[in-house]
């Protein structure tokens, strides 16, 4: 088998990278990124396995040439607003399938527009099989069919400042917290403004309670989309400490973030000062969600809940590693552009995560 892994050298992928290199079918694991000198000192540091090639995200066709002779291609590359599209569609024209971490609610109506084509050249394609979205979305429907008459999903997730982040999660947070986003009400779609509705939220330790805003996460796009039946589906995002969501907050509602370029400038100020610690303080260092599902079951009103804590690389990785995986040895063939709730089911995949270390509670 062999693997490619785009944007190999990001915080988000390295992990991903090392779990493919000790699996004993994966023949080689390809780091492409566009900072090739990187990505040679990584694969040399994960051994023969691994090797290195530059590709540009800006430039699709060199996506579509390095991914060509893979049997499965993993999506690392962020801002994915900015990329996955382009991304998509190169892996689509190379005929190699494709899993992602994409976490954009955008970038996901726009890689949705290639469901046709990616059918028509019959290749798989997964956007958003990380953390959140991708065990998010797994647990809400494992809740929404835990009952026969599911109603309302609020997804919830929170992130520890203590993490190791790159510029490409600074410019997602700040994307995220700018503008509107999308949520699900009274069973259609509804624009809300970012970092509002605020909602205290008891998550697993180490974060316990925090106020968490609505967020432009892609669970509350896709999740009604393939869970149909729904009246609610709202995603809350978060941060330890809480006033890190505030400040992002603050800089969309005075447009210093609401363009990509605008990002890009903000993105340039804050990396260093991250990198320096200065939005550690008081932060953990793991990453938290908590996903409650509210319905009806054998006529009595049912409320489950399902909660996962972890460090943000390992439970982003893992799940992508996974789909990816299954794909190349052929235990899941769906052609077409999904999300993760349409492309797998809960009680085979989410068994697969935990056996790799993935804490996840059941409260049904």
């Amino acid at each position: 088998m062999k693997t490619i892994v785009l944007g190999g050298c990001g915080d988000m992928a390295v992990v991903a990278v090392k779990l493919l290199v000790d699996e004993q079918d994966v023949e080689e694991v390809m780091i492409a990124d566009i900072n090739l000198e990187k990505a040679e000192k990584t694969a040399s540091e994960m051994g023969p396995k691994a090797t290195a090639c530059k590709v540009d995200a800006m430039d699709p066709a060199t996506i579509t040439e390095a991914v060509k002779d893979y049997d499965v291609a993993l999506g690392f590359i962020g801002p994915f607003y900015k990329f996955e599209k382009n991304i998509v569609g190169a892996c689509i024209e190379a005929g190699t399938p494709y899993v992602s971490i994409m976490d954009d609610f955008d970038a996901y109506l726009e890689v949705i527009e290639l469901d046709e084509k990616a059918k028509e050249k019959k290749v798989t394609v997964i956007c958003g099989l990380g953390n959140s979205p991708g065990i998010t979305n797994l647990l809400a429907k494992k809740g929404y069919q835990s009952m026969d008459t599911p109603e309302k999903i609020h997804i919830q997730w929170a992130g520890g400042s203590g993490e190791d982040v790159g510029e490409a999660n600074v410019k997602h947070v700040l994307h995220i917290f700018a503008g509107k986003t999308i949520q699900w009400k009274d069973g259609k779609r509804v624009k809300v403004k970012t970092g509002m509705n605020r909602r205290v939220v008891e998550f697993p330790e180490p974060i316990g309670k925090l106020p968490v805003y609505y967020t432009g996460h892609a669970e509350s796009v896709s999740v009604p989309m393939n869970l149909p039946g729904l009246k609610e589906v709202t995603l809350h995002g978060g941060t330890h400490p809480p006033y890190i969501s505030t400040l992002a907050t603050v800089f969309g509602f005075l447009r210093l973030a609401n363009t990509p370029k605008k990002r890009d400038r903000l993105a340039k100020i804050l990396v260093p000062l991250e990198e320096k610690g200065v939005f550690s303080g008081g932060g953990v260092d793991k990453s938290v969600f908590r996903i409650d599902v509210y319905g009806k079951n054998e006529g009595k009103r049912t409320h489950n809940y399902y909660t996962g804590v972890g460090h943000i690389a390992e439970i982003t990785s893992i799940p992508c590693v996974e789909g990816a995986l299954m794909i190349a040895r052929g235990e899941l063939d769906k052609p077409g552009v999904h999300a993760a709730e349409s492309a797998l089911e809960p009680d085979e995949f989410l068994p697969k995560l935990e056996k790799r270390g993935i804490d996840l509670r059941y409260f049904e």
